[in-house]
């Protein structure tokens, strides 16, 4: 400290001659004022020492100088492959971290010879203690809990040191992450097969239970498939019937069975031989023929009062192309007049093919 002050009081000194002898310069002081400057710089400085020195007194012999505490020593330890258990058996954890302590105060009950081993103890223990209720497949978030759990200074049971953790590492063996990955691909294939599964039952309880419950049904869905094209459907009538019919497990109805006979070009009992009433020419024969086992097949039988009102309609419509003998034949056929009922010669009877 003395030293430093009789610096600092040389460095003021010659300063100050520096700047009087610029202000002498510039002023052009007598020569005279020269020796009397060298003189004051001189003596000034060393009488300021003097009476600093004396007001200041000496320092006592038994003077202590404050000392801080010491400081805490802190060690660490590396600790890696540490096996740790799971939530699942045969499934644990490898952990790796670096091990923190300081002691506490060693003197309370004996020194401690191995304080690494406290402290990787007791990190241990507190990473025990998670790992045990986290599943393997979150390895890398219980590897972030760890961290988070294992940053804080926190005494061991003994109570002679406070340890910590960190770069912490916790992975799974490398045969285990496989077995895991393998897993978790037949779970998400299998719900994938799940989801198909139910949609192949739902299509089939759709088509069985809704659209091939019947022929109307089935007809009604194929006419919602052709955008309403009816002759699409009557050409698949048959076709749809026997896919109704295969489907419940049953035959054919009987009203259905010459339709689908005269689509595949098979011999009907409207094609059979009559012997009353005489044959009519083909043309016409056919026509009325194929208007009876039309209607007979829509639910029109002999005997419906709309049947011979629907005739009349279709008779008109064949008036309109000019076809008068088709239509007055189908008019007189479905409904004569009382005036030109034929007698019972010559007049089919009653459940007749032509009816």
């Amino acid at each position: 400290m003395t030293t430093a002050r009789k610096t600092t009081t040389v460095f003021l000194t010659i300063l100050s001659g520096l700047l009087l002898s610029i202000v002498g310069l510039i002023q052009r002081w007598p020569a005279w004022t020269w020796p009397l400057l060298a003189v004051l710089l001189l003596v000034v400085p060393a009488v300021v020492l003097r009476i600093a020195a004396m007001r200041r007194g000496t320092v006592p012999v038994a003077f202590e100088e404050q000392l801080t505490a010491a400081p805490v020593e802190r060690t660490e330890h590396r600790v890696s492959q540490v096996v740790l258990p799971s939530k699942w058996a045969d499934y644990d954890f490898v952990f790796s971290a670096t091990v923190r302590w300081y002691l506490v105060d060693a003197s309370v009950s004996g020194p401690v010879l191995n304080p690494a081993g406290l402290a990787v103890d007791a990190v241990l223990k507190r990473a025990r203690a998670i790992t045990e209720q986290r599943e393997p497949v979150r390895a890398s978030l219980v590897e972030q809990e760890l961290s988070g759990a294992l940053s804080r200074m926190l005494p061991e049971p003994t109570a002679h040191l406070q340890a910590m953790a960190e770069n912490i590492q916790l992975v799974l063996v490398e045969q285990d992450q496989e077995r895991l990955d393998k897993l978790a691909d037949v779970r998400k294939d299998e719900e994938v097969w799940v989801h198909q599964r139910k949609y192949e039952q739902s299509r089939r309880q759709y088509l069985g239970e809704d659209v091939l419950k019947s022929t109307g049904s089935a007809v009604v869905w194929w006419l919602t498939k052709n955008d309403e094209h009816v002759e699409h459907t009557v050409n698949d009538l048959a076709l749809l019937a026997q896919l109704t019919s295969a489907a419940n497990d049953a035959d054919i109805p009987e009203r259905l069975r010459d339709l689908i006979s005269q689509q595949a070009g098979e011999p009907t009992t409207s094609d059979l031989p009559r012997e009353e009433p005489p044959p009519a020419p083909q043309g016409r024969e056919t026509a009325t023929v194929h208007l009876s086992d039309f209607l007979n097949c829509i639910g029109f039988t002999d005997g419906d009062v709309r049947r011979p009102m629907l005739a009349a309609q279709i008779a008109g419509l064949i008036k309109e192309q000019d076809r008068h003998e088709t239509a007055e034949e189908i008019q007189h056929h479905f409904d004569p007049p009382a005036s030109l009922a034929p007698d019972d010669d010559e007049a089919p009877a009653s459940g007749s093919p032509l009816a």
